[in-house]
C-alpha cells in the first residue's frame, strides 16, 4: 500500500459541518453588529428628540397630526423637552411676545421704501392712477390716501395653530396670520373712512378716525379668531398730491379762520373778565356801603333809645342841651355864643348888641 493510500481526506459531512460552522459565526458577528447598530440607532434617535422652547415662545408638540395634552398643558414653556422623531411627532413653534407689525396696501399711492426713507415722492401727474394708486372715499366723497401700520403679538398661540396651518403637516403659518391681519387692516381703513368726514380725517380728528380703525381691526380679528392681540395701531392720512395745493389754500384758510376765532375768543375773554371783576367791585362796594348805611342806623336808633329816658324827664331842659350841642358842632369857630330860650309866657326875647366898628385887634406876646 503506498503513502497515498495510507493519507486520510475529509469527508462530505465533515467539510459540510465546518462551513455550518463558519456561517454559524459569521451571523453571530452579524447579529451583535446589527445589535450595535440598532442600540445607537436608537440612541441617535432619542438624543433627537430633544429640543428647547426659547424664553419668548411656546411650543406644541402634534402627534400623527393631533396635539399632545390639553387646554393649557398642550402649551410648552421655556426650556428642554423631548418629541418622537418627525414624521410620527412634530415640533410647532409660536412667538408669543415678540412684537410683529404689518400695513395695510389699500389706501396709499405707489411708493418705494427708498423713496420714503429718501423723503421723496413718485411725480404726481395729471390723476391717480387707479392700477397702482390706493384710495379710500370718505363721507362727504373726497378722496385721500391713508395707511395703518398694526401692531401685534400672538395672544392665543392654540387659535393661531389650527387656524393657520401648513399643507397638511400643521405647521405654523406667521404668514397666514400677517396676511389676515392685514387684510382686517384694509377693510378697517375703508369701513372707517366712509364714516368720517376729509377734514375731520386729515385735521379735525385725528385721533378719533385712528382710535376707530384699531377697533375696527381688533373687532374683525376677533371675529376671525385669529389669536392676536392688537397692541397699537398707526394710521397716516394724507390729501392726493395732485390737490395739494388746493388742500394746502384750505388749510391755510381753516387756520385764518381758527386764529380769528381764538382772537375773538380770547377778546371775549377779557372783557367778560373785566365785566366781572368791575361787576364784583360794584358789588363790593354797595356791600360795604349798605353794611355802614345799616350800621349807622343801628347806631343812631341805640343812641335814640338811649336819650328817649331823659327827653321824657325833661324834654325842655333836653331841647335847650341837643340846641347847644349842636350849635357847638356847627359854629365851632363863633368866639360868642348867646342863647335865647322861648320865654315862659311864650313872648318873643329882645337881643341888643353894642358891636364895634372896627374889629378887635388879636392879642400878642409883646402886647398883652
Amino acid at each position: 500500500m503506498s503513502d497515498h493510500d495510507h493519507h486520510h481526506h475529509p469527508s462530505a459531512p465533515e467539510m459540510q459541518d465546518a462551513g455550518s460552522q463558519a456561517l454559524a459565526e459569521a451571523l453571530r458577528s452579524s447579529f451583535v453588529i446589527v445589535k450595535i447598530a440598532l442600540v445607537a440607532l436608537v440612541v441617535i434617535i432619542f438624543a433627537a428628540g430633544f429640543f428647547t422652547v426659547g424664553p419668548q415662545e411656546k411650543a406644541v408638540i402634534l402627534r400623527f397630526g393631533k396635539p399632545q395634552g390639553e387646554g393649557q398643558k398642550m402649551l410648552l414653556g421655556a426650556g428642554l423637552h423631548w418629541s418622537l422623531p418627525y414624521p410620527i411627532d412634530e415640533v410647532v413653534r409660536i412667538p408669543i411676545t415678540e412684537i410683529q407689525k404689518v400695513t395695510s396696501t389699500v389706501g396709499w399711492y405707489l411708493t418705494t421704501p427708498e423713496m420714503e426713507l429718501a423723503g421723496t415722492e413718485p411725480p404726481a401727474g395729471g390723476s391717480l392712477n387707479p392700477q397702482i394708486d390706493g384710495y379710500v372715499v370718505t363721507a362727504d366723497r373726497n378722496i385721500i390716501h391713508t395707511r395703518a401700520t398694526v401692531s401685534y403679538h400672538i395672544d392665543d398661540p392654540r387659535t393661531a395653530i389650527f387656524n393657520f396651518t401648513s399643507g397638511t403637516n400643521h405647521a405654523f403659518n406667521l404668514a397666514g396670520v400677517a396676511s389676515a391681519l392685514q387684510n382686517a387692516a384694509n377693510n378697517a381703513l375703508i369701513f372707517t373712512a366712509a364714516r368720517f368726514k376729509v377734514d375731520d380725517i386729515l385735521t379735525r380728528d385725528i385721533a378719533g378716525f385712528q382710535d376707530a380703525v384699531r377697533q375696527r381691526v381688533i373687532e374683525l380679528a376677533e371675529r376671525q379668531h385669529l389669536g392676536v392681540a392688537v397692541d397699537q395701531v398707526q394710521v397716516q392720512s394724507v390729501a392726493p398730491r395732485q390737490l395739494k395745493d388746493v388742500f394746502a389754500m384750505v388749510t391755510t384758510a381753516r387756520q385764518n379762520r381758527d386764529k380769528l376765532i381764538n382772537d375773538a375768543l380770547s377778546e371775549e375773554n377779557r372783557i367778560a373778565s373785566q365785566a366781572g371783576a368791575s361787576a364784583a367791585s360794584i358789588l363790593n362796594a354797595a356791600e360795604s356801603a349798605r353794611t355802614r348805611f345799616v350800621t349807622g342806623v343801628t347806631s343812631d336808633a341805640e343812641a335814640f333809645a338811649k336819650l328817649l329816658p331823659q327827653y321824657e324827664k325833661n324834654p325842655k331842659l333836653f331841647a335847650e342841651l341837643e340846641l347847644a350841642k349842636t350849635m357847638a358842632a356847627v359854629l365851632p369857630n363863633v368866639q360868642d355864643k348867646i342863647f335865647l330860650p322861648q320865654r315862659a309866657d311864650g313872648k318873643p326875647r329882645e337881643l341888643r348888641l353894642q358891636l364895634n366898628r372896627e374889629p378887635p385887634q388879636p392879642k400878642s406876646a409883646a402886647n398883652p
